[in-house]
């Protein structure tokens, strides 16, 4: 599938530019402008901001994990580089320091074993900030500038399921800041990004659109390739092959290749048992693209062929997502759209036998019978992370994009199904991302058999 078209350079330009290889191609720097224009609008008066790279992340020995940057800055500055920090401060006296990017300085030993850095130049060309400086420069600059300051914006990863059990360089920067500074008025950047990152740009729309399409491509490969005795781990390898052969990073989350029982449980990665004859599998993947994230779930039948009951549950499945797709229009918020998606998940549980409509009519509202079967919510939101930033309490506003993704889990019968498509909101109505991706029962069965 050719990928979405997009207002990109050629790729020999832009390695020509930059002196360096990324497996994306370039980024409209405007996304990159027009992100920091939005923010700095948020900030009080008299206020500077400073945003951190990930670290490089150890395993043990000698060994790292490879590099992921950190959303907040990547959002500001489209750079994708470690040991990278960027200074907002808007009302700086000289203009010169009202953007500056701070990059890791290169040299002939670093470019031995690691290959080539960006270059200030390069540096700029991708985020349109003219004020570059080497990262061993920061706190030099930075100390004059923060005595014009009456306030500092630091950063944190305030998501809700956040595991922040590692030390961040931003975490590290707020303990030497405060230090440093004890009597300026520190304020919090993430509320700000939070509201912000949740409405995406059309330049963002159009990075989705492209991780999607490479999901795409890897799900159709699959169809004629799933058969009884195939590995889940080999279903994995053909899922990383075809995003790594369209200039994606990779997977944006760990990929779930869940055979037979192991559908029921839902965050099962192990993904090392054989596929069997009459069971189905569930997959949960999507591609990273220039560090959008898509996902994607489909249930297929191992041997090509749903049995009827399989059908009965994948068709209540695929009715409920369409009921739920339906609902993410303007105006709505997630606890009412989960609450009337609980609904139409309690009459198919009736229908396929699974709940008693007289246990249902008399059932605790606190604690909804559907539960034991749909133990999970129906959307997240979707972009820069595969879960996120945004307010659970705000209305849904054209821009946003979310994952409708309703599931059935029937343990006894080892039966899980789950269907997930990305959504877009718009004025219009929704927009559904992934809607060339096969889901009808009939097209699955197809595409295997064909």
């Amino acid at each position: 599938m050719v990928l979405h078209k997009m207002p990109y350079f050629p790729i020999y330009r832009f390695e020509k530019i930059f002196n360096c290889k990324m497996k994306y191609l370039p980024i409209d720097l405007k996304l990159f402008q027009e992100n920091r224009r939005r923010f700095v609008r948020h900030l009080e008066p008299g206020s500077i901001a400073v945003f951190n790279a990930n670290d490089i992340m150890p395993t043990s020995a000698d060994g790292i994990h490879a590099f992921v940057q950190n959303t907040d800055i990547f959002y500001l500055s489209g750079i994708d580089q470690e040991e990278t920090i960027l200074l907002l401060f808007p009302d700086a006296v000289e203009e010169k320091h009202r953007q500056i990017l701070f990059l890791r300085e290169t040299s002939e030993q670093i470019v031995t074993w690691e290959g080539h850095k960006l270059t200030k130049e390069a540096a700029t060309q991708i985020s349109g900030i003219e004020t570059i400086h080497w990262t061993s420069e920061f706190e030099r600059t930075f100390r004059p500038l923060v005595f014009e300051a009456g306030r500092i914006y630091l950063n944190t990863n305030e998501h809700s399921r956040a595991d922040t059990t590692v030390e961040t360089r931003d975490a590290r920067f707020i303990r030497w800041c405060m230090g440093q500074f004890p009597l300026h008025r520190y304020e919090r950047a993430a509320p700000i990004l939070r509201d912000l990152r949740a409405v995406k740009s059309p330049i963002e729309i159009s990075l989705i659109r492209s991780a999607c399409e490479i999901t795409e491509t890897a799900f159709r490969r699959l169809l004629s390739f799933i058969r009884p005795g195939v590995w889940e781990f080999e279903i994995e390898a053909g899922i990383v092959h075809e995003f790594l052969k369209n200039r994606s990073r990779g997977p944006a989350y760990e990929p779930i290749v869940a055979s037979g029982e192991n559908a029921c449980v839902l965050h099962y990665v192990k993904n090392d048992q054989q596929c069997r004859d009459g069971d189905l599998v569930l997959m949960d993947f999507g591609a990273e693209y220039a560090n959008y994230a898509s996902d994607l779930t489909r249930t297929v039948p191992v041997n090509g062929r749903f049995t009827p009951r399989q059908r009965a549950v994948y068709d209540a499945v695929l009715r409920v997502q369409r009921g739920a797709i339906d609902m993410l229009r303007p105006g709505n918020i997630l606890k009412d759209y989960q609450k009337a998606v609980g609904k139409m998940m309690e009459k198919e549980l009736i229908d396929l036998g699974l709940l008693d409509a007289g246990d249902v009519k008399d059932q605790d509202e606190k604690k909804p019978l559907y539960r034991k079967y749909f133990m999970h919510g129906t959307s997240h939101h979707m972009g820069l992370d595969v879960h996120d930033l945004g307010d659970l309490h705000r209305k849904f506003t054209p821009g946003m994009v979310f994952t409708c993704e309703p599931g059935i889990y029937i343990k006894e019968e080892k039966i899980g199904v789950r269907l997930e498509n990305d959504i877009l909101i718009t004025e219009n109505g929704p927009v559904d991302l992934m809607e060339t991706i096969p889901i009808e029962a009939e097209e699955i069965e197809d595409l295997m058999n064909a």
